[in-house]
């Protein structure tokens, strides 16, 4: 029943792949660790995020078989939960940079509404040196933010998202890349010495803006995001 070769989700998930995804599922039906609105019942606050899981089958060093879990971006506004490996990096740690760096931002956006509020031909050019640093700000701080992420391989091979995308047609990571559950499982699964097996994704939730994303359905991993990094992550498997 194991996989000769490292398998990904394609038009139909490995067995060992839905067996995992449907503990998964019976987890996120009846767990009460965290609050997140999936969209799927009324009693469910805030504002309607549906989001990507994603399991791994892995052999470990101990000859074990078993899974791990990943959500993509944040689940219930935080990157860390019990049953979920942990983000490549942790965007929201208190002492990290980007943090300060979205306090920053924030003190130019409010310089810049005050002054919209007086007369604004008297302070068009305030404005548009303010909108100017803003843009300076918030590019340097998304290019720090993408350095930050380091992606291995079974090989122990280290590329950061620069360079990973430096070598694709898009030249710079798009927003967002790094924090897809496919390549958060896969770097678990290398820092711990685990061999990975199988590999699928679903969606959990209400589809965000058409009926393409489908609650409980299995999907291939994004190609603009992940199919980059993952290029570099699989690179020496079968």
């Amino acid at each position: 029943m194991l996989p000769d070769r490292f398998t990904m989700m394609g038009e139909a998930p490995h067995p060992l792949c839905l067996i995992a995804a449907k503990e998964l599922q019976l987890y996120l039906k009846t767990q009460t660790d965290w609050s997140h609105n999936f969209g799927l019942s009324d009693q469910e606050e805030g504002i309607v995020v549906g989001k990507m899981f994603g399991v791994l089958v892995v052999r470990t060093v101990q000859n074990e078989i078993g899974y791990l879990a990943a959500f993509s971006g944040k689940l219930a506004g935080a990157n860390h939960h019990a049953k979920f490996v942990p983000p490549v990096f942790d965007s929201l740690a208190e002492d990290s940079f980007l943090n300060k760096g979205m306090e920053a931002l924030s003190l130019i956006n409010q310089a810049i509404a005050d002054l919209q509020e007086k007369k604004p031909e008297a302070y068009e050019k305030d404005i548009a040196r303010l909108k100017e640093s803003r843009k300076g700000h918030s590019n340097a701080l998304q290019q720090k933010l993408f350095a930050s992420y380091y992606f291995l391989n079974q090989g122990g091979e280290e590329k950061s998202l620069n360079e990973i995308f430096a070598a694709t047609p898009y030249k710079k990571p798009p927003s967002g890349a790094g924090e897809c559950a496919g390549p958060k499982l896969l770097q678990y699964a290398f820092q711990h010495r685990m061999q990975p097996l199988a590999l699928a994704e679903f969606w959990w939730g209400q589809s965000p803006k058409s009926d393409h994303w489908q609650h409980g359905h299995f999907y291939p991993c994004c190609k603009e995001k992940c199919e980059p990094i993952l290029s570099h992550m699989l690179s020496d498997l079968q």
